[in-house]
């Protein structure tokens, strides 16, 4: 009894260190929004942060189907720029769809969610609940094409299945800049004026408080979640099993087709959920930017972070994020310390940028985290156990 009782007690413990990180981790955000001064510094810190979230999510969705299930699918471009267009169709206000879909007589969806809701809950309130609710939307359409587009991709394997989904992404791409749904997606032209991450506020009496950063880190924080507590049930074990050998998978009676659709539903899910951030990111959406280079460099950030990693492609999306469009920039700017640098010019940046990764690559193999995952309780019982013989080296 007393064992169970302190076994308790452990796992309760086991989850504190990860609670007070994050909890530091949303005050910092809130006092990036509200109190702390618009600086260099903190333009370029939240952006990075923003885009860093969303892209972890990106990433680990991608991770789930690639890394935990064996299924080499390269579509994630084509159900994150469904997301980003559902989530921009039902989130612009009726009286800007006039400006918006100016070319095709104001266009054929004349709601907006956000907007709705505000009419009975308030402006800050619609906004926020009514984002929450487009971004499912968004997340479920992105789920029904990758239900419809598995039925006959999901029985190919390896590269025949890259082709195919890849294949998917760039026709999507093309269907959505067609101008005979223009009147749904505007044809070749922007979706803009919808909501978006700057909309996101809190009203306390008097008081509005910005949720602009903090936004996309709940959204990202839970989805992850979701996909870790699947990785750790029943059916996670069922992915690892078809990952590791779909022969001996199916003698153990996994259905193959069925658990690989249920991992090819769930990452194109959370693909369109990143893809509505991005649009909320962003602040407009055009079809033309959802290149198959975005989905080779998501496929790279989870490489680096580590297949099969969570925590590894977390921490690979932020490092991926702050080195291209942060820590490398001075290296466009023609100059360093003062000092006229020749060849530090526009574009140079990219190059170093691809020695980097080019060096992660060939000396980290399996990634920054393998396959390994970020653990406090780990970490303590490392940092406990170095003490721990310390102490004996002192006293023998």
């Amino acid at each position: 009894m007393g064992k169970t009782l302190q076994n308790r007690q452990e796992n309760k413990l086991r989850y504190l260190p990860a609670i007070i990180a994050l909890s530091v981790l949303y005050i910092v955000l809130l006092l990036l929004d509200n109190v702390l001064p618009a600086n260099t510094f903190t333009l370029m810190l939240i952006p990075v942060l923003r885009k860093g979230a969303i892209y972890s999510l990106v990433c680990v969705s991608m991770n789930l189907l690639n890394g935990f299930t064996g299924l080499f699918s390269l579509g994630q471009a084509g159900f994150m720029l469904i997301g980003a267009y559902v989530y921009a169709i039902f989130s612009i206000p009726a009286d800007q769809h006039a400006a918006v879909y100016q070319y095709f007589e104001g266009g054929a969806i004349q709601f907006s969610i956000p907007e709705m809701l505000g009419n009975v809950l308030g402006t800050n309130a619609g906004n926020f609940l009514g984002a929450i609710i487009c971004i499912i939307i968004a997340g479920a359409v992105a789920a029904v094409f990758a239900a419809l587009i598995g039925i006959p991709v999901l029985r190919l394997k390896s590269d025949y299945l890259a082709i195919a989904t890849l294949g998917f992404a760039e026709i999507l791409r093309a269907v959505f800049q067609w101008n005979g749904l223009g009147a749904i997606t505007n044809g070749s032209n922007l979706l803009r004026k919808y909501t978006t991450f700057t909309d996101m506020n809190l009203q306390l009496g008097s008081i509005t408080i910005k949720l602009h950063s903090l936004f996309p880190f709940l959204i990202a924080m839970l989805s992850i979640l979701f996909i870790v507590l699947l990785i750790n049930s029943t059916y996670g074990r069922a992915f690892k099993a078809i990952r590791d050998d779909e022969v001996a998978a199916e003698a153990m009676g996994i259905n193959l087709f069925r658990h690989k659709m249920y991992a090819f539903i769930v990452s194109s899910f959370f693909a369109g959920v990143g893809g509505a951030l991005l649009a909320m990111f962003q602040t407009t959406i055009q079809a033309a930017a959802f290149k198959t280079a975005m989905t080779y460099e998501i496929l790279l950030m989870v490489v680096i972070g580590g297949i099969g990693s969570v925590s590894g492609s977390c921490i690979a999306a932020f490092l991926y994020i702050a080195c291209s469009e942060w820590w490398l920039r001075f290296l466009d700017s023609g100059s360093f310390l003062g000092i006229t640098v020749p060849f530090f010019r526009d574009g140079f940046r990219k190059v170093v940028f691809s020695v980097i990764i080019m060096v992660i690559v060939l000396f980290f193999s399996r990634g920054i985290m393998g396959d390994k995952e970020l653990s406090f309780r780990g970490l303590i019982s490392k940092l406990q156990k170095k003490s721990k013989k310390k102490e004996e080296a002192d006293n023998g």
